[in-house]
């Protein structure tokens, strides 16, 4: 780890970032944080011959909130009057004005995200969804190399712009936020500290404040004791868990669980981006000898992800990247019941903890996907950054409260492309179909409401694309574990949330697939389970179908235990064979499903479990014509193969 600067040395201009995100003919979505407001210009050229345009961005087309003294996010959200050609390499760059008037390049102020001998970055504008990226679950301190550098890998190995996949998909657990590693915490304090994020008050916490909590001795390890009681002789914790151990809210890895904006903010730039820890130095809190130990481990895994992290920059340099959120993002099991939603949101300082995470996400993912949605949430950050800049730098408690609620009730985190085929991407988390006779009981992913939306998306479309975290068809014998436990009273224990956990979610889900005027394909590609699979899906008793695959590839950087998933896959295959009375049982029993096989499996294997990236290939009916699986520890990538090939 490089020490940090004397804190007098001027910090760079760009500290994560440009992220480029939604990228349209006409339109163009660049991210980035800067330590101070930036004057830009963004610089384009659309093919090698083209003249090259320079575009000033002015306040309406670079927007900027402060979240600290020298941290401030910029949406670059450029209209644009001539469309942009599709499928051919665009070359861009975003210049700088320095002090005395000069400009400088992302040659000049982040080399590291260039390849080759190029000076500047380049995208390529698809016509239609030809191939695509796509994954989930990056927890930095997980062993598993990261997956985002097989991106990294296949971006340098492909010079040809129709060979470059269309999007990266990110569909879930971008951060972890409740499942953070000692030294990724203390790079995080020191990372506040260093850019002068803004601090808060905490009510209902054991600690006053944002600057108490750091220096707590149960800031690091321990943050468990800082979850407060209720009045009544139940703690929270005991609500929550209804007895279970487990430390803050439901995660078994809650130890350090981020509580601030500014951990949430800072945890962003660290896993985004290399520059951030180039200006901090990090030396271990004071620790128990076990802890120590535990440090000590974690820390050469941090130390391998920081060394990866010039590859994931570059590849957010290159590659359009849409994301959605899923629980990790901001608390283990979010919103996974009724209860839950009750017991969390009826404390001020869960319902604190579960907003900040929203907020920072607001910033730094959703912000990008669709920027046309966001208006009213973005007036009040805006005007609560403002008066965090006059108050000592801290958010006033008030604006901050007020802003939480507004996201907590908001509706519109799901998005569409207008792309070939159609890219739906939903929001499994927030619109939740809540169990009207038991409140412990997991909810449906989506609510009636939620559903009716999609289907309405859906009409008239010959293909899409569905963007589901969760997998809608999922491995059953998994399911009818969860279905147990949830039965028992413990959905917490499982993560007991899947598409055909709830009645009427499963039900109104398959009857949007079976409706004449919904598209002839789907591909439905989800995250979430820490495994990879491919299901073909067939409706029985008819013909013409539609036809269904059920993509999933997880985790980036994270895996299922080797010999749970192992027993799981045989048992699966076992009970749940194509003529087993069992299938009778399960609500999906009115369609077929038809498990592809990994190429380089053992035999029977269906279930893969490797940490990397999925990649599909699509005809011109929107149809997977292949499906891959790149694999972060080095091995050639995966071919999932269908039977008639097996």
């Amino acid at each position: 780890m490089q020490p940090a600067p004397p804190a007098t040395l001027i910090l760079p201009p760009v500290l994560a970032g440009p992220l480029l995100r939604r990228l349209e003919p006409t339109r163009l979505v660049l991210w980035l944080v800067g330590s101070r407001a930036l004057k830009l210009t963004l610089r384009v050229q659309a093919g090698s011959n083209a003249p090259i345009r320079d575009y000033p961005l002015t306040a309406e087309q670079c927007q900027v909130i402060p979240v600290g003294q020298q941290a401030v996010i910029h949406l670059i959200d450029l209209p644009l009057d001539s469309a942009l050609p599709y499928d051919v390499r665009i070359d861009y760059d975003l210049l700088l004005e320095n002090a005395d008037g000069s400009c400088s390049g992302i040659a000049d102020w982040a080399p590291h995200l260039l390849y080759g001998q190029k000076r500047q970055p380049d995208f390529v504008l698809h016509s239609r969804i030809d191939s695509l990226l796509h994954g989930s679950c990056r927890k930095p301190h997980h062993p598993a190399n990261d997956g985002l550098l097989c991106v990294d890998r296949l971006l340098a190995q492909t010079p040809e712009p129709g060979q470059r996949p269309a999007l990266l998909m990110m569909s879930g657990d971008q951060v972890y936020a409740d499942d953070v590693a000692g030294p990724m915490l203390r790079a995080i304090h020191a990372l506040i500290e260093r850019l002068g994020l803004f601090g808060e008050q905490l009510d209902g916490a054991v600690v006053a404040d944002s600057e108490a909590l750091y220096r707590h001795p149960a800031s690091y390890y321990r943050r468990a004791e800082l979850l407060p009681a209720l009045k009544s002789n139940e703690t929270l914790r005991e609500r929550f868990f209804g007895g279970v151990k487990k430390p803050i809210f439901t995660s078994s890895s809650a130890d350090n669980h981020l509580v601030t904006f500014a951990e949430v903010l800072a945890m962003y730039l660290l896993v985004w981006s290399p520059v951030p820890w180039t200006l901090i130095d990090l030396q271990p809190p004071q620790l128990t000898p076990e802890q120590q130990a535990r440090y000590a481990k974690e820390q050469q895994r941090i130390d391998a992800f920081v060394g990866g992290l010039d590859g994931v920059a570059r590849v957010f340099a290159h590659l359009s990247s849409l994301m959605i959120f899923d629980d990790h993002d901001i608390t283990d099991d979010w919103n996974l019941s009724a209860q839950w939603e009750e017991t969390a949101y009826g404390h001020p300082f869960s319902k604190r903890i579960i907003g900040n995470a929203l907020i920072a996400y607001l910033l730094c993912q959703g912000w990008g996907n669709n920027p046309d949605a966001f208006a009213a949430p973005l007036q009040h950050t805006r005007a609560l950054s403002a008066e965090a800049q006059g108050d000592a730098l801290n958010l006033d408690k008030t604006a901050q409260d007020t802003l939480i609620d507004e996201l907590l009730r908001f509706q519109q985190w799901q998005y569409t492309l207008p792309t070939t085929p159609a890219l739906v991407v939903l929001d499994t988390r927030t619109r939740r179909w809540r169990s009207e006779f038991d409140l412990g009981q997991p909810s449906g992913l989506l609510d009636w409401e939620a559903l009716s939306e999609l289907q309405h998306e859906l009409l008239d479309h010959p293909s899409a694309i569905i963007v589901s975290p969760a997998p809608v068809f999922g491995v059953k014998l998994i399911e009818t574990v969860q279905k147990v436990f949830s039965w028992c009273g413990y959905p917490l224990l499982v993560d007991a949330e899947n598409w055909m956990a709830h009645r009427g979610a499963a039900q109104v889900i398959l009857n949007i697939f079976r409706h004449s005027r919904t598209p002839g394909n789907y591909v439905i590609l989800s995250g979430d389970v820490h495994y990879s699979f491919v299901y073909e899906v067939l409706i029985r008793h008819r013909t013409g179908g539609p036809k269904i695959w059920q993509i999933t590839s997880s985790g980036i950087k994270n895996e299922f235990p080797p010999t749970l998933l192992e027993w799981f896959d045989r048992l699966n295959r076992w009970l749940y064979s194509p003529r087993s009375p069992l299938n009778w049982f399960t609500r999906r029993r009115l369609m077929r499903v038809v498990p592809y096989s990994p190429e380089h499996r053992e035999a029977g294997e269906r279930l893969w479990n490797s940490a990397g990236i999925g990649q599909v290939f699509f005809n011109d009916q929107g149809q997977p014509q292949a499906i891959y699986q790149h694999n972060a520890n080095g091995r050639e990538k995966t071919r999932m193969l269908a039977p008639d090939k097996d």
